[in-house]
C-alpha cells in the first residue's frame, strides 16, 4: 500500500522525495515571467529600480519560498485547512468593509502595518480550495442533486458580492467564473447552468443599479471611446496608441514613448501589457502569452495526471485563475473588454496580488508532488 508506506517512510527521506516530485520546469516558466516583470517595472520607472522593481524582487523572492513551502507540504494539510483558509480569507474580506482603507476611490486594502494587504486577491484561491474538498467529499449523485449546490453556491455568491461592494469588478466577475468552472469540472449537470444563467440574465437590471458611477462609465466608454477621450476614454486610448507605436518588433527597451512620457497611466499596474508591447512590440507581447500558454498548458497536464479528485479540481481550479487573470488584463488593454483593473499575474507591481499567485502556484505544485496519493471522501488515504 504506497499510501500507508508513505506515511511510515522517515521525514528527511519524505522531504527529499518531495524535492524531486517539485515540477522544476514550471517553476523555471514561473520565474522567467517574474523575471520580465521585474525587468518592466525597471523601464517603467526609467531605468530605476526605484520605487517598484526592487520591493517587486523581494516580494517574489520571498513569495517563492512560500510557494515551494506549499508545494512539499502533505496534500491532506491542504484538504484539512480547506474550509478554514476560506473562513480566514471571507473574514478578511468583511473586515475590509468594515474598517478597510480606501485608496484610488475603492476601499479594498487592510493596513496591516508591515503590509497592505488585499484579501479580494486571495479571495479567488480560497474558493478554488473550498470547493475543490467540498466536491471531493460528495458522490457523484449529491453533485446531481440542487440542495447539495446551495451551499457551495453560496461559497462563491457572498464573497464575489463582499468584493463588488468595495467595488472590485473584474475580482468578482473572475469568482463567479471560476466557480462555475469548478461546478462544471465537479459534474453539475447543464440544466443548472441554464437555470443559473436565465436568472442571471433577469438579475441584470438589478446588478447594473449596483455598480457604482464609474463602472457604468467604463462600460459606456468600453462601447464608445472616443466619446470622451480626455476624460473617461483617456486610458482606453492612450493604451492603444502605445500598443500601436510597438509596431513588429517594438522601440527598443526603455524606449517607449508613450509610458516614459507619462501619456501611459497606471504603466507598473494594470497597463504593464501595454509598457512590455510597446518596447518589445508584437513579437513581445507574442512571446509573454506564448510564455503564459506554456504555465497554462503544465499546469493542465500536473492537474489532469492526479489521481485524487480533490488534486484535479484543485489543480484545474488554480489554473483557471491564472488564464482568467491573463485573459481578462490584456484583453482589458486591448479594448476588447471593459477596464476592470485585473493586474497581469507575475508582471504587474503589486504585493498581494503576487502572494496571491504564487500561493495558487504552491498549490498546483503540491498536487503534482501528491498526484499518486489517493485520498477517500475524508481526506484520508486509502490502499492504491
Amino acid at each position: 500500500m504506497a499510501s500507508l508506506s508513505a506515511d511510515l517512510e522517515p521525514s528527511e527521506a519524505r522531504f527529499w522525495r518531495g524535492i524531486r516530485g517539485v515540477s522544476w520546469g514550471l517553476v523555471l516558466l514561473i520565474c522567467t515571467a517574474a523575471g520580465c516583470g521585474i525587468a518592466e517595472l525597471y523601464s517603467a520607472a526609467d531605468g530605476s529600480m526605484q520605487p517598484w522593481a526592487t520591493r517587486q524582487a523581494v516580494r517574489f523572492a520571498i513569495s517563492l519560498i512560500l510557494m515551494v513551502g506549499a508545494g512539499l507540504l502533505d496534500i491532506r494539510y491542504w484538504f484539512r485547512a480547506a474550509y478554514w483558509v476560506y473562513a480566514v480569507v471571507l473574514a478578511l474580506v468583511i473586515a475590509v468593509d468594515l474598517r478597510g482603507f480606501v485608496g484610488m476611490g475603492a476601499q479594498r486594502w487592510i493596513d496591516l502595518g508591515v503590509i497592505q494587504l488585499q484579501p479580494s486577491e486571495l479571495m479567488n484561491v480560497a474558493v478554488v480550495l473550498a470547493l475543490a474538498r467540498y466536491f471531493h467529499s460528495r458522490s457523484g449523485e449529491d453533485v446531481g442533486r440542487i440542495r447539495f449546490l446551495i451551499l457551495p453556491a453560496l461559497a462563491i455568491v457572498v464573497p464575489a458580492a463582499l468584493v463588488l461592494k468595495e467595488p472590485d469588478l473584474g475580482t468578482a466577475v473572475m469568482l463567479l467564473i471560476s466557480g462555475a468552472v469548478l461546478f462544471f469540472i465537479a459534474g453539475v449537470r447543464l440544466r443548472y447552468f441554464a437555470l443559473t444563467g436565465a436568472a442571471a440574465a433577469a438579475a441584470l437590471p438589478g446588478v447594473w443599479n449596483f455598480l457604482r458611477d464609474y463602472q457604468k462609465t467604463r462600460i459606456y466608454t468600453f462601447l464608445d471611446p472616443d466619446s470622451d477621450p480626455l476624460g473617461a476614454g483617456y486610458h482606453i486610448l492612450q493604451s492603444k496608441i502605445a500598443l500601436g507605436s510597438g509596431g513588429l518588433i517594438g522601440k527598443g527597451f526603455l524606449q517607449g514613448s508613450q509610458s516614459h512620457l507619462s501619456f501611459l497611466p497606471e504603466k507598473q499596474t494594470d497597463f504593464i501589457f501595454t509598457t512590455l508591447a510597446e518596447e518589445f512590440g508584437f513579437v513581445g507581447g507574442l512571446g509573454l502569452l506564448a510564455l503564459y500558454s506554456l504555465i497554462i498548458v503544465y499546469g493542465f497536464a500536473i492537474a489532469l495526471r492526479s489521481r485524487n479528485h480533490f488534486g484535479r479540481l484543485l489543480g484545474l481550479g488554480i489554473v483557471t485563475n491564472f488564464f482568467l487573470s491573463v485573459f481578462i488584463n490584456t484583453a482589458m488593454v486591448m479594448g476588447l473588454i471593459p477596464v476592470v483593473g485585473v493586474p497581469l499575474p507575475l508582471i504587474s507591481y503589486g504585493g498581494t496580488a503576487m502572494l496571491a499567485v504564487m500561493f495558487g502556484f504552491g498549490l498546483l505544485i503540491n498536487v503534482g508532488v501528491h498526484g499518486d496519493t489517493r485520498l477517500n471522501s475524508r481526506g484520508e488515504p486509502r490502499p492504491s
